[in-house]
């Protein structure tokens, strides 16, 4: 694969964040409501898609907890397959709830539905106290270390040498800013703030592919591959080859998040993965300066 840059997601990627970000997720649920799913479950909304925004799978999954106890019938399974065929993404969500229950279930359901909650508890378990006050400006009503100290490092430094070298190096993560510098610097990867998109520079999320292009544009590269671990991340660079005609845009799945296996190559490869690799390490033996 022949490329003159490479553009790298941060979680599951450079990071795992299963007893993180997707644990924060199930606790900061049960927290609040006293009910939540498991934390493998979080996998069944990454693939419905639309949910590179942690606070909205959060607020999603609460959705999903709250309905039930309204009385929807459909399980987990089902109703994330629903939420995939509505577009994927808490709208999605928001509509299946409303196709699943009475008018009145679904008004007690969204009288319950406490999102601002949801996502500072989600905060004070991720961040930790300390950070919390630092990163939030509040003070905290939980006693937590933070979640974010249990993200064991995924790439070698030996691969981020040999990138870094052959190849303009940019990022492009779903992480608010403040935790993406959390993340690169446990990793060691320094990478100036032109080529980095965050949470805080990009509403619109994967797999929209306006970042990703800017970045192309702004690393001067004629053909990037962008490593990300959800099928949402193929799908910005798939978007980024429809969107952008004057460079090409290579998806590379990497199986060392949500998805794994024989199943996880085949869901990349149907969404328009270009390769899929078992781990970030992997990458510099499929590139090409």
């Amino acid at each position: 694969m022949k490329v003159d840059a490479v553009v790298l997601d941060v979680d599951g990627v450079l990071v795992d964040v299963a007893d993180s970000y997707r644990r924060a997720i199930v606790e900061a649920v049960e927290t609040v409501y006293g009910d939540t799913i498991s934390r493998e479950a979080v996998q069944r909304f990454k693939e419905a898609g639309g949910f590179n925004n942690d606070w909205e799978l959060t607020h999603a999954v609460a959705l999903f907890v709250l309905a039930r106890r309204e009385g929807m019938e459909i399980d987990l399974e089902q109703f994330t397959d629903a939420v995939a065929v509505v577009g994927g993404g808490l709208a999605a969500a928001e509509t299946v709830v409303g196709e699943e229950l009475t008018p009145a279930a679904r008004e007690r359901v969204l009288a319950a539905w406490d999102r601002e909650r949801l996502r500072d508890v989600f905060q004070q378990l991720y961040l930790g106290s300390e950070r919390y006050r630092k990163l939030e400006g509040g003070e905290p009503d939980l006693d937590t270390g933070g979640y974010v100290n249990d993200e064991p490092v995924l790439v070698d430094h030996e691969t981020l040498e040999t990138l870094t070298e052959r190849f303009a190096v940019g990022i492009l993560t779903g992480r608010p800013a403040a935790e993406a510098d959390i993340a690169l610097d446990r990793v060691g990867l320094a990478v100036p703030p032109e080529h980095r998109f965050t949470m805080d520079d990009w509403a619109a999320g994967k797999p929209e592919p306006d970042a990703l292009v800017e970045l192309a544009e702004r690393l001067d590269a004629s053909a990037v591959a962008y490593a990300g671990d959800t099928l949402d991340d193929v799908r910005t660079a798939v978007n980024a080859n429809a969107r952008d005609g004057s460079r090409t845009y290579h998806a590379v799945g990497v199986l060392s998040g949500g998805l794994s296996g024989q199943r996880g190559e085949a869901m990349f490869e149907d969404v328009g993965a270009s390769a899929v690799v078992a781990s970030v390490n992997d990458l510099p033996a499929l590139l090409d300066p």
